[in-house]
């Protein structure tokens, strides 16, 4: 894994620890601003790069979903 010192990705990787997965995905729906925003985490480069490509089709489609 390539290390990734972002504040998000280490909640990612504290719940992966926490809960025993290899990869997790964090999708955030609503700010103040009405932003949305992902993160993930992958044990793995591997992983990171599949929970990455996750990521971003399941934001995609719940964005496309809430407008």
């Amino acid at each position: 894994m390539a290390w990734n010192p972002s504040p998000k990705v280490a909640d990612c990787r504290e719940i992966a620890r926490k809960w025993g997965f290899n990869k997790v995905i964090i999708i955030a729906l609503e700010n103040e601003k009405g932003q949305g925003t992902v993160v993930s985490y992958g044990k793995t480069k591997e992983m990171c790069a599949d929970a990455s490509r996750l990521a971003g089709v399941a934001y995609e489609a719940i964005w496309h979903a809430y407008e």
